[in-house]
């Protein structure tokens, strides 16, 4: 371990110790939902602590000394964290309401947690108190039995903080096979997420149900990677529907895992036929995942209800989602001329309708690097990059990600990088083209691109960024910079769009 290592470790430590700090003096406590109680030296510590963790963070993005130096490191560094208030959000607590909903036999689907007649609503942020719970039914499951089990607000906030840490900690495990999987340095990957200041200030000490998502997630596709190679063999046919139920319990968390299931199943295409085995070992993938979702719906009688209070989760309006800033922009400037357009609604429907025109062919550029089509089909993938330009600058090689194996036809691990590649960049997508943006959305995208990349800053730097925008009691610092961060950010579009038609290149039959 040389000299910078040791500065970065312990700036790190002294980092999470101020955040601590931070957060026993003004962080997000039940009864104070307005102002931290620290004042000016609750933000002044926060910020302190901020740029120690994302300096020494940044420092060694290209890689830890080794493996166990990262997750001791990252271990030393969430301990702080795990004994504090919950820190940059209020959403435990909306959390345990939803959950005493459920064990008190209401439907948190159904109604809001100040008429349900929670008993925590004031800990609850005011503007979630009258919507749905917008979380799968296994989510609502496990809050409920965190109530029951804690015996009051504190016990179940704990609990919910021991089951965040489960979720990290179970994906912790699986960085470095997917790692090696993808030709990737495990001690890389396992720093780029395990030490990020967004996993334990958000996910671990703001006990955010993304780190159950995540420990469901990556312990699925490192089932997949590492699969039996002897096609039809009952072993491998009990890991493809293991890795579904995994997939489908963590779209039963937060939907947007439904992005990563379609490039997880082409994970289970070995050689060729391409169409055929698709079918076979992705159905098969796609009947774990149905049933996980469905039976655990039906089990606990909640159905699929959650799904009508997803639209309510763009209640917020901030210019951290780039659809969102445009259409503040675009209001702002209306104002201007006496006009109300009203945009935001509109420029959001944009971003979804985008996201789904996306997507579909981004699956489709991952299978074409896997497997290349036949020559005739080439003219099919020429007119689908000439209808979104912009789409035709996500390669492998674009995004520093690496092939391991693309293209060969088969093998153990062959385009695992690809494959994982290709979800990273389909969560990158999801979170940009959301109609909202919290910080500890980018753990999503992170995750998953850490354990693929060769290139780093490209993503690191945004989630380095997304670090500064909460407050420890879970003021989001975009709500007190709306016109300028609006400006800001639809100007990054702006230069984001047009850098992308500049890099457009004809598409090659053979990927790079």
């Amino acid at each position: 371990m040389g000299t910078r290592d040791r500065v970065a470790r312990y700036t790190g430590l002294a980092g999470a110790l101020l955040l601590a700090v931070a957060g026993y003096l003004g962080g997000a406590l039940p009864d104070a939902t307005t102002a931290p109680d620290g004042g000016p030296l609750t933000v002044t510590l926060w910020l302190l602590g901020t740029i120690a963790m994302v300096g020494a963070w940044w420092a060694l993005r290209d890689g830890a000394p080794s493996t166990r130096w990262a997750y001791v490191t990252a271990g030393w560094w969430t301990l702080p964290l795990l004994v504090t208030a919950p820190l940059g959000s209020r959403d435990v607590y909306s959390y345990a309401c939803q959950g005493w909903i459920y064990a008190d036999g209401g439907d948190p689907y159904a109604i809001g947690v100040a008429a349900a007649g929670c008993p925590w609503v004031e800990a609850v942020a005011p503007v979630w108190r009258d919507t749905p719970a917008p979380y799968g039914p296994f989510f609502v499951l496990l809050a409920a039995l965190a109530v029951l089990l804690g015996g009051g607000l504190v016990g179940t906030v704990l609990l919910l903080r021991m089951l965040a840490l489960a979720g990290v900690l179970a994906a912790a495990a699986c960085l470095p096979g997917l790692a090696r999987a993808a030709g990737v340095p495990p001690r890389r990957a396992t720093w780029l997420l395990l030490a990020c200041p967004l996993v334990g200030v958000h996910l671990v000490a703001g006990a955010h149900n993304d780190a159950v998502m995540l420990g469901l997630l990556l312990p699925a596709l490192l089932m997949l990677v590492r699969r039996p190679g002897r096609l039809g063999s009952l072993r491998q046919v009990g890991v493809l529907l293991v890795a579904g139920v995994l997939l489908g319990l963590a779209v039963s968390v937060k939907a947007t895992a439904v992005v990563v299931l379609p490039f997880a199943a082409l994970a289970t295409v070995r050689g060729r036929p391409v169409v055929r085995t698709l079918l076979r070992d992705g159905g098969l993938l796609a009947v774990g995942a149905v049933s996980g979702l469905l039976v655990l719906s039906r089990l606990t009688g909640l159905g699929l209800g959650w799904l009508g209070g997803l639209g309510r989760s763009g209640d917020t309006v901030q210019w951290t989602s780039p659809p969102t800033a445009i259409g503040m922009l675009v209001d702002y400037v209306g104002e201007l001329f006496g006009r109300h357009p009203d945009a935001v609604p509109v420029t959001r429907i944009v971003g979804i309708l985008l996201l789904t025109a996306l997507l579909p062919i981004l699956w489709h550029r991952t299978l074409a690097t896997l497997h290349p089509p036949p020559p005739r089909h080439a003219g099919f993938r020429r007119l689908i990059m000439k209808l979104l330009p912009w789409v035709s600058v996500y390669r492998g090689d674009k995004f520093m990600i690496n092939p391991a194996g693309a293209g060969s036809g088969g093998g153990g691990g062959s385009g695992v990088g690809v494959v994982l590649g290709g979800a990273g960049v389909g969560l990158v997508a999801t979170v940009v083209l959301a109609p909202v943006f919290h910080p500890w959305y980018a753990t999503w995208p992170l995750a998953v691109l850490a354990v693929v990349a060769t290139r780093t800053a490209w993503f690191v730097a945004p989630c380095a960024l997304a670090s500064f925008l909460a407050l420890p009691d879970g003021t989001n610092v975009a709500r007190l910079t709306k016109a300028p961060g609006a400006i800001v950010m639809t100007a990054l579009v702006l230069a984001a769009f047009l850098w992308s038609l500049s890099r457009r290149r004809p598409w090659r039959s053979t990927p790079s």
